[in-house]
């Protein structure tokens, strides 16, 4: 039996018709509470529902209504989850990973997207849309030609509305900038919270790899060339603070590796730093049960464990609880108190993606950057 009332009175020998007009009454997937039901309805010979969350199968297979071509699935997830999906649909013994087409919301990121569900309780931030009242902030696109990295680097930064050449700004060096634009809106995040005086006007530089696995795991040569060349090259084109209390390094997931690595090699460069989902693979016996790409991150990780220094003085971190990387995280963060570093934690019932990262963004820059409305209230 499907665990929804909306199907409490369809049989199994239910036509095509009476589906199509109760399907056609509905949104889905069905949100009850803490029950979720994912439901498809075509032509197939399996279907499973294909997810992230750490701690489920993988693939959780759809039950078929009698003989129809109706299929559904149920899952009880914790109020204010939010989940990333696709179905896999089997027709002549070939599987096919589709969006949900039943469900018109998407989350995008580099590799295309995912359908994507809202439980209960869950309330998708307005303060990340394009808000017609706020003062939108330009974005500058500048290239340096990097000794330590060889070639060219092309970097985007953001200059707040009101800019003013006189003042002196913080700087916040995120990695993945361009991603964290495209698919965190953090262009459209910073025009809000400054308007709202939430956060202090800053500029960003919004940094991007060539070779991100490589370059992003503890390379000395990605810290150099941040701290040596990218910073001195932002200093002569804008009116920043030159002084590590100007400055704060970002990242998510092995860009979260990268922000903690370049302060740990330059431990008197930055003063702060914002890392997500940090990918802070380490062991403390035997080897790692990650891929290769991990290597170098353990084997830093591990370092880091042993000599950590005092890379900044405040860090915010946040992780999703349905990430396999959540228990590093939440160990990383007493650690950090432990060696002077104040640091706030934040976790989610959401996964490894953009849009949990974007979720949190609020909370993590106005701790780092309070504006006078905090300033005021707090």
């Amino acid at each position: 039996m499907i665990a929804s009332r909306v199907f409490e009175n369809l049989s199994a020998t239910a036509s095509s018709d009476e589906i199509e007009r109760l399907l056609s009454q509905h949104t889905f997937p069905l949100v009850e509470g803490s029950t979720v039901t994912f439901v498809f309805f075509g032509e197939a010979e399996s279907v499973s529902l294909r997810h992230w969350i750490y701690g489920l199968p993988g693939s959780l297979p759809l039950t078929r209504l009698g003989k129809s071509d109706l299929w559904y699935h149920s899952v009880e997830f914790p109020t204010g989850s939010r989940i990333e999906y696709k179905l896999g649909v089997t027709r002549n013994g070939n599987e096919e990973w589709i969006f949900d087409p039943l469900n018109c919301q998407v989350a995008h990121d580099p590799f295309g997207g995912n359908s994507v569900v809202h439980g209960s309780d869950y309330i998708a931030p307005e303060w990340s849309n394009e808000i017609s009242e706020s003062q939108q902030g330009r974005l500058d696109t500048f290239s340096i030609q990097s000794q330590a990295l060889g070639g060219e680097r092309i970097s985007r930064v953001y200059v707040p509305a009101n800019f003013r050449p006189y003042r002196r700004y913080r700087l916040l060096v995120v990695h993945d900038g361009n991603d964290y634009v495209n698919f965190s809106r953090l262009n459209h995040v910073l025009d809000n919270l400054i308007a709202r005086n939430e956060i202090s006007p800053l500029i960003v530089a919004l940094s991007n790899p060539h070779d991100r696995l490589r370059e992003y795991a503890n390379d000395r040569r990605h810290a150099q060339h941040v701290v040596e060349e990218l910073i001195p090259e932002l200093e002569s084109h804008y009116p920043l603070i030159t002084t590590s209390s100007g400055r704060c390094i970002m990242g998510a997931s092995f860009g979260g590796v990268a922000a903690l690595s370049t302060a740990w090699h330059y431990p008197d460069a930055f003063d702060s730093m914002l890392v997500q989902s940090g990918s802070f693979a380490f062991t403390d016996i035997g080897q790692h049960s990650r891929s290769p790409v991990f290597d170098p991150v353990v084997e830093f990780m591990n370092q880091f464990r042993k000599h950590p220094g005092k890379p900044v003085k405040k860090a915010y971190v946040s992780c999703g609880v349905y990430e396999s990387l959540i228990y590093e995280n939440r160990s990383l963060v007493p650690f950090l108190n432990s060696i002077g570093i104040k640091t706030k934690f934040e976790e989610a019932f959401d996964g490894h993606n953009w849009e949990n990262w974007r979720d949190r963004l609020r909370t993590g820059l106005s701790w780092l950057f309070p504006g006078p409305l905090w300033e005021t209230y707090l």
